[in-house]
């Protein structure tokens, strides 16, 4: 009846429900990953790390475009390649966005059902909310668990404590997720069974639940290669043999038939480009590669956008309570901790993250952030009380750069991130026949001035903080910018003199030559926050738009897209939130089309 494709975060919210309120339904899920049932790696929540491993096979490492901004790098972006897809791998950092973002999706962009109270029933249904009772924006009986994990560590108390102190502009906020407030200092909470300890991804609470139903069907290895159509109608798919676990495997074309509905579910990368094989595109891009024009869709592919994110290293003492060794695979500590964790207990239990704030900026900030920054301000803040602009936040876990190079001990980080990028980039194929072969990827980051000064503002806030934690010891220096040896701003580690910073003591005064010096670290060291989205943007198609606000694929039909690339512009939080909504959203769409009550 209808086809999957893959099997990632939304897509497996949306069969399961369907599946579950009409089992004689046929589904089939197409994934080019494998199964996650039960693996350590994906059910122990401290084990994401594994997943970032040059050799991991759990991920498609998207490789950027080298970029002048970035100081020539090519930026890495990792995307989920298993079943569950980004919800089997991520970081199960518990961050929602803010109300005003799924406003802007209906008032900015014309898609009428998308506001935050449309949606704020579906954020609530996905959810069991562990950490307090009878909060009203939450949910108390949904699949997956959210708790504060298996501690909070006394790296991040002391995050909350010293922002307390020296923050006098900001207070503490007793629910960051609440949706209508942000600008205040609080824990941070997990896609984590405070019961079990064990990670609240979809695959576990949607799909194989659901094994005994011999009509919902998963086909794990499987790269999907076009989207097959019978005039203007998707009446299945084209796919072959992923060759990243087997690079040999016969590469004939196999078929799928969906007689009602073809659900392209594919995440950032996935989907516009399937799309584009598929004919839906920009015509120069798919005459480009062979590939004759379907529908003339200028917005495949286009609108690319993340977070940008920097996580400042520090070194610790031996007092703090970090992941470093767990990390590293230290036996003596896995050991320790494991037998914890089923009790929901400990740092298996943990994610790595543990306090933080949304963060807007006070009038003094504004003029830090300067000219560059105040269109912006204006047009996408000022008016917007629950946007924040960056978010500063505590991460007991070791320097997240080469550990390779970096000597064993504890680290912790305290880390910076854009909300709202205005660099954006795009995604489109390289060949209409080789579904196995890379993108055109260029991410954008930090092609607007804007994105730097947030950026470098980030860098001070963060920094002021963690240089006053009891647990500092001095700055991890390749994870730091390069000031002159006479600037206040200087680095120091344990070995050249760092020292702890007190409470009192004046913020640092950096000079125009420190500004440079932290842009140019800026550049080197950001990252993506695996926060990929918006390549086939819900919105009009004469503004660029791929799908209406009924996710159908502009120009053609039976056809939708139903993942994280739908979000016409980006959100104030961690992606995950975000995906499981359109994929709840994306249910009960689709059940009133086929007239199933959810």
């Amino acid at each position: 009846d209808a086809s999957f494709l893959p099997g990632g975060a939304a897509a497996c919210v949306i069969a399961g429900r369907l599946a579950a309120a009409d089992p004689s339904l046929k589904l089939l899920i197409l994934e080019a990953g494998e199964h996650t049932k039960d693996l350590a790696a994906h059910v122990q929540p401290a084990r994401y790390f594994s997943h970032l491993a040059p050799t991991s096979k759990t991920v498609t490492f998207n490789v950027g475009k080298k970029s002048e901004h970035i100081g020539g790098r090519s930026l890495v972006t990792p995307s989920g390649r298993c079943l569950g897809g980004g919800s089997s791998v991520n970081f199960t950092m518990y961050t929602r966005a803010a109300a005003s973002d799924y406003d802007d999706w209906e008032n900015k962009f014309n898609n009428p059902g998308w506001a935050c109270k449309d949606l704020l029933p579906l954020l609530k249904k996905t959810e069991t909310y562990q950490v307090e009772a009878d909060k009203p924006t939450h949910g108390y009986s949904g699949p997956l668990k959210v708790s504060l994990g298996g501690t909070v560590t006394n790296v991040g108390k002391q995050f909350l404590d010293v922002a307390s102190k020296i923050d006098k502009d900001r207070g503490k906020i007793e629910d960051p997720n609440g949706l209508y407030k942000c600008d205040g200092y609080g824990v941070s909470f997990s896609w984590i069974d405070s019961e079990t300890g064990r990670r609240s991804d979809v695959p576990h609470h949607y799909i194989y639940n659901q094994e005994h139903n011999k009509n919902l069907v998963i086909m794990t290895g499987k790269r999907v290669k076009r989207v097959i159509f019978e005039g203007d109608k998707a009446t299945g798919v084209e796919f072959v043999n992923d060759t990243v676990l087997r690079p040999d495997a016969d590469q004939t074309v196999e078929t799928a038939k969906a007689s009602k509905l073809v659900v392209v579910s594919a995440g950032a990368f996935g989907s516009p480009t399937i799309l584009e094989r598929s004919g839906i595109g920009r015509p120069d891009i798919l005459k480009k590669v062979g590939v004759d024009v379907k529908v003339d869709l200028p917005g495949v592919g286009e609108n690319y956008q993340d977070h940008n994110v920097c996580f400042i290293p520090y070194q610790a003492s031996e007092e703090a309570e970090t992941l470093d060794a767990v990390f590293r695979g230290d036996p003596e500590e896995n050991a320790k901790w494991i037998d914890l964790w089923p009790q929901g207990k400990g740092l298996i239990a943990h994610n790595g993250l543990d306090a933080g704030i949304k963060m807007r900026p006070t009038a003094a900030d504004l003029k830090e952030l300067g000219p560059v920054f105040e269109n912006r301000w204006k047009t996408h803040f000022e008016n917007a009380p629950d946007k924040p602009v960056i978010w500063v936040g505590a991460s007991p876990r070791e320097y997240l750069g080469d550990i390779s190079i970096a000597p064993p001990r504890k680290y912790y980080s305290v880390g910076y991130f854009t909300q709202y990028p205005i660099s954006k980039g795009y995604v489109h194929i390289t060949s209409g026949e080789d579904a196995n072969a890379d993108h055109d990827f260029d991410p954008g980051f930090l092609s607007d001035p804007a994105d730097h000064a947030t950026l470098r503002w980030g860098y001070k806030k963060a920094r002021e903080i963690a240089r006053r934690m009891e647990v500092y010891r001095g700055d991890y220096l390749p994870g730091h910018p390069k000031f002159s040896p006479n600037s206040p701003a200087l680095a120091k580690d344990e070995t050249t003199g760092a020292s702890l910073t007190a409470v009192e003591a004046p913020f640092i005064q950096y000079s125009a030559e420190d500004d440079k010096a932290i842009e140019e670290f800026n550049k080197q060291f950001v990252q993506t926050a695996w926060h990929s989205l918006g390549t086939c943007s819900m919105k009009p198609r004469e503004d660029g738009g791929v799908v209406d606000s009924h996710l159908n694929v502009y120009g053609v039909k039976n056809l939708k897209v139903t993942d994280i690339s739908i979000c016409p512009s980006n959100v104030a939080a961690n992606t995950y939130s975000t995906a499981l909504t359109i994929g709840e959203k994306a249910a009960v769409i689709i059940a009133e089309e086929l007239g199933i009550k959810l």
